[in-house]
């Protein structure tokens, strides 16, 4: 299926993992023939993920915090000047924060370092970057979600009210951007296999004692019949999540915005 992206310029913040989500939807969106420039706070590995990148077409990279002025305005004008404009941002920028089980071992540092990670990067590039969208009357605002921003298990909660403050962000700034021609949707991942996920499962099979050369999908396999309640018998991969992204940001999706779709293997218990 052509998703109609030829041409099209994005930026894709928090893309500087080889394995992750932001590095997936870039990798996707450039074999749709968008341009891509790719964000991150650390300036070698992001410049390392875009040679990797190149392969699948046009990459360019933009470096700064996005929680503060100084970042956000940098990583903008980057982004602007990389291709000449910017008509597909998605928010991916992030942060788990501290993982701490429990209100009261959540220091409030920690809550506003989150909120800032999450919450306050995504507000600072929508800020920058959507004025030149509306100028030409389309553009794409992706917000990244999560799961857990309907399904509160009670672990982590900084991290799992930041998410929630996403997806009513989007419907609030859909509502804002009413015909312009710029639609906002929330994507929610759940357990995507990612560089961080991957030293997990070398913890839970050290931990389980799992040896030998399948401990990794011996750890997989204890997670999903202890921890994951999903419908589907598999990890998410960052192409899963990327694949919804492309969608979202092509002319087929004119018609959808101020929605949020889960990506989650099945695994929240609530209604979306």
């Amino acid at each position: 299926m052509d998703l109609k992206l030829r041409g099209r310029r994005a930026l894709v913040t928090g893309a500087n993992k080889s394995i992750g989500i932001g590095s997936g939807i870039a990798k996707v969106l450039l074999e749709e023939g968008a341009q891509v420039v790719i964000h991150g706070r650390d300036v070698e590995r992001t410049r390392s993920v875009a040679e990797e990148l190149r392969q699948y077409g046009e990459v360019m990279v933009a470096t700064g915090d996005l929680t503060t002025d100084e970042g956000a305005d940098a990583t903008a004008k980057a982004a602007l000047e990389a291709f000449g404009g910017i008509d597909i941002l998605v928010n991916n920028a992030g942060s788990a924060g501290y993982k701490g089980y429990g209100f009261f071992n959540i220091a409030v540092k920690d809550w506003t370092m989150t909120h800032g990670m999450n919450v306050i990067s995504a507000v600072n590039m929508i800020h920058r970057l959507t004025p030149q969208m509306q100028e030409r009357r389309w553009g794409r605002i992706i917000m990244m979600g999560s799961f857990s921003a309907q399904s509160n298990l009670g672990n982590n909660l900084a991290y799992n009210t930041t998410k929630a403050a996403i997806s009513n962000l989007t419907l609030g700034l859909a509502k804002t951007l009413k015909n312009t021609g710029i639609t906002v949707n929330t994507v929610s991942p759940g357990i995507i296999v990612t560089e961080n996920l991957e030293a997990y499962f070398q913890k839970v099979a050290d931990r389980e004692g799992f040896d030998g050369p399948h401990r990794r999908e011996l750890a997989i396999q204890w997670l999903l019949d202890n921890m994951l309640p999903q419908t589907v018998a598999r990890l998410g991969v960052p192409e899963d999540v990327a694949h919804i992204c492309a969608f979202l940001c092509g002319p087929q999706a004119d018609f959808i915005s101020a929605a949020n779709f889960r990506v989650d293997g099945g695994a929240s218990p609530s209604v979306n």
